[in-house]
């Protein structure tokens, strides 16, 4: 029986999931995996939760939030994939020498879409000495409209993913002045699943790992121009070079891991963040939400380092 796995939303910084079905990685594991498309975010962890689904990829901010909100809750993460934080602050004009207080002078846009990207970024000013609150900011807009704010003028910096990043910069109406991943590791995206299934199904889910563990390797070696090939029927609607540049930037940023294991390290970070910015009022273990057995046993077996 195959192992339904949900998409969260479908967007370039998820590459490897699109990349496992593309190149072949989960049949040269021996392991069955459907892709099922989801309305929404939220809506796919109801579908985990609910056994529509049996594994799904997204953010352990919505393991944490399910924990926090039933301690009974077996939903987990057993396979890491995006390490860090795939958002951009780009703004119109060059910003070489940015820093955080300069949100407090400009008129900003953060993203709506979904609650991750905000709290991180809110944690980062913070950590800054700025009072988020103090920011000129518009938080309703989703973010083709702020793109679109940026290049008319009415916003000066925008909080953005790929591709929105990558077509502003091509096009000289945007510049980076922070990208997020230089913050360091956050554990941003994984495969989640629940904890009985994690046992009865632990052959093919180690497989799954496994899967994961060779697309990540043929991420981190193969240009973004054959990335862009190869994912194109996941993307049409992007331009070949707006691809092949957003996914060797991404590369660079190290934003996918390197391995399967999650680190204790990018989980402290996301949770400190969260806390900060009032999404949880309490600490989530590390081991209540992560499961690196799979993870651990897949890089022993590949004897690469994990």
């Amino acid at each position: 029986m195959a192992i339904r796995l949900s998409e969260n939303f479908r967007a370039l910084f998820y590459a490897p999931f699109y990349a496992a079905h593309a190149i072949g990685a989960y049949q040269a594991e021996g392991v069955d995996v459907t892709l099922v498309a989801s309305p929404d975010p939220a809506r796919t962890a109801v579908a985990l939760r609910t056994g529509e689904v049996d594994v799904m990829w997204g953010g352990p901010l919505r393991v944490m939030l399910t924990h926090a909100q039933d301690p009974a809750a077996d939903s987990v993460c057993f396979c890491d994939v995006i390490a860090r934080d795939p958002f951009f602050v780009v703004g119109r004009e060059p910003r070489p020498a940015f820093h955080m207080a300069d949100l407090a002078r400009v008129r900003f846009a953060s993203v709506s879409e979904v609650p991750t990207p905000w709290l991180c970024l809110q944690d980062d000013i913070r950590r800054a000495g700025v009072d988020p609150a103090t920011l000129n900011r518009v938080s309703g807009p989703g973010m083709a409209d702020n793109a679109a704010a940026l290049r008319a003028g009415s916003l000066d910096a925008a909080q953005l993913f790929q591709p929105y990043a990558e077509e502003l910069i091509a096009s000289g109406a945007g510049h980076v002045w922070y990208a997020a991943a230089d913050r360091g590791p956050a554990a941003y995206t994984a495969l989640v699943t629940r904890r009985p299934l994690l046992d009865a199904r632990r052959t093919e889910l180690l497989a799954m790992t496994r899967a994961m563990q060779r697309t990540l390797r043929w991420l981190a070696t193969t240009p973004g121009a054959d990335v862009a090939r190869a994912l194109v029927d996941f993307f049409p609607t992007v331009a070949p070079d707006i691809f092949a540049a957003a996914i060797d930037r991404y590369r660079a940023l190290r934003l996918f891991a390197a391995s399967p294991v999650m680190h204790r390290a990018g989980f402290d970070r996301l949770q400190a963040a969260m806390r900060s910015g009032g999404a949880l009022d309490r600490a989530i273990a590390f081991e209540t939400c992560v499961d690196n057995s799979l993870a651990e046993q897949a890089v022993a077996d590949s004897g690469l380092p994990g």
